[in-house]
């Protein structure tokens, strides 16, 4: 045997090769969801951050003044 597939209808070849294109849509489709995901976390993340500092400065300013 070489390899090679028995010749047959050619129903179950056209099948599979839609099973793998339908594959290969869901996991591309997966992985720009996961991408999606991860970016608006990060961004949440650094608006979180920047808020936290923009408070943490405007409450020094406030002190500052109240001393002065």
């Amino acid at each position: 045997m070489t390899g090679e597939e028995v010749t047959g209808p050619a129903g179950p070849k056209i099948l599979r090769l839609l099973y793998f294109a339908g594959a290969g849509f869901i996991c591309s489709f997966a992985i720009n969801k996961w991408r999606e995901i991860e970016r608006n976390s990060l961004l949440q993340q650094h608006q979180k951050q920047r808020l936290n500092h923009q408070l943490s400065e405007s409450r020094n300013d406030t002190v500052q003044k109240v001393v002065e």
